[in-house]
C-alpha cells in the first residue's frame, strides 16, 4: 500500500493543528459537511466514505446526527488510534484514496474534506472514489484552492509539502473532474472560513507556515516564501459532484 508522503501526513498529526481545528483537524469544523449533506438530501442508511477521515470526527458526526452509514479512511495510524480511543465503534480503516479496499458502487457518496490537496496521485484517486460511487452517487471536496492562477507555477516552486503543495486552481480542479467523468453541481467558495482558522490557529500558539506545510528557510528567512503565498490569494471551497459519465482510465 502506498501511503501519503509522511511529511502531509505530519501535518494533521501536529498538536498545534489539533488545537486550532479540534477533532475535525480542518477549517470550519461541520459547517462545510453540513451544508454538502443538506444539498445532497441523501437519506437515512446511505453509505458515505470520508477518505482522509483522521479521528474520525465526521465519520461519528454523520453517523450520529445523520443516521448515515459512514466509513473512514486515512493513512495516519496516530489519527485512526485517536478516533478509536475516542469511540472504539468507528468504522476506521488505514488506507489512502489511490487504492480503496471496497467494492465497486458500494458508497452513495465520498468526502474528502481538507484531505483532497494531499492526495499523492489526485487522477487514480477521482478513478477510485468513482469506481466505488453508486450511478449518480455525490463526490464532497472542500480544500485550499489558489485563486490567483497567475502566481500558482511560483507557488509549485517552493516543493510545499502540505494541503498547499497540492492546492489548484478553480479552472484546474474545474477541468480534473470534468476529465474523469464527474459533473459539478455546486461550487462555493468559503475562504472566511480559512481565515478565522488561520486566527485560531495564531491564538492558539501555532504558526500557519505548519498548515502550509512550509520547507525549511535558507539563511535570508522566509519573506520570500511568505510574499509567494500572500500573491497566490490562498482560498478554502466546496465541491459537490455527481458520477456522471464513464471515468477515465
Amino acid at each position: 500500500m502506498h501511503l501519503t508522503p509522511k511529511e502531509s501526513v505530519q501535518v494533521y498529526e501536529r498538536e498545534e493543528i489539533r488545537r486550532a481545528t479540534g477533532a475535525t483537524v480542518r477549517p470550519g469544523g461541520f459547517t462545510l459537511t453540513d451544508r454538502a449533506i443538506s444539498f445532497c438530501s441523501f437519506s437515512p442508511q446511505d453509505r458515505i466514505l470520508d477518505v482522509g477521515c483522521g479521528t474520525g470526527a465526521t465519520v461519528e458526526h454523520l453517523i450520529n446526527n445523520y443516521k448515515l452509514k459512514a466509513t473512514g479512511v486515512d493513512p495516519s495510524l496516530l489519527l485512526l488510534e485517536c478516533g478509536k480511543q475516542r469511540n472504539p465503534g468507528l468504522p476506521l480503516i488505514r488506507a489512502v484514496g489511490e487504492e480503496l479496499p471496497f467494492a465497486e458502487g458500494e458508497f452513495d457518496g465520498v468526502f474528502a474534506e481538507c484531505s483532497f490537496s494531499l492526495l499523492k496521485d489526485a487522477k487514480q484517486a477521482l478513478r477510485e472514489f468513482y469506481r466505488v460511487l453508486k450511478p449518480k452517487g455525490r463526490l464532497v471536496i472542500s480544500d485550499i484552492y489558489i485563486r490567483n492562477p497567475e502566481e500558482s507555477v511560483q507557488l509549485r516552486r517552493l516543493t510545499l509539502y502540505g494541503c498547499l503543495g497540492g492546492a489548484r486552481t478553480r479552472t484546474e480542479l474545474e477541468d480534473l473532474l470534468n476529465s474523469s467523468g464527474y459533473k459539478i453541481v455546486l461550487w462555493e467558495d468559503h475562504s472566511k472560513l480559512l481565515a478565522v482558522f488561520t486566527a485560531k490557529l495564531i491564538l492558539t500558539g501555532g504558526s500557519p507556515s505548519i498548515f502550509w506545510g512550509k520547507p525549511p528557510c535558507g539563511p535570508d528567512g522566509c519573506q520570500d516564501i511568505r510574499k509567494t503565498i500572500k500573491k497566490a490569494r490562498p482560498g478554502y471551497f466546496l465541491l459537490i459532484a455527481v458520477k456522471a459519465g464513464k471515468a477515465v482510465s
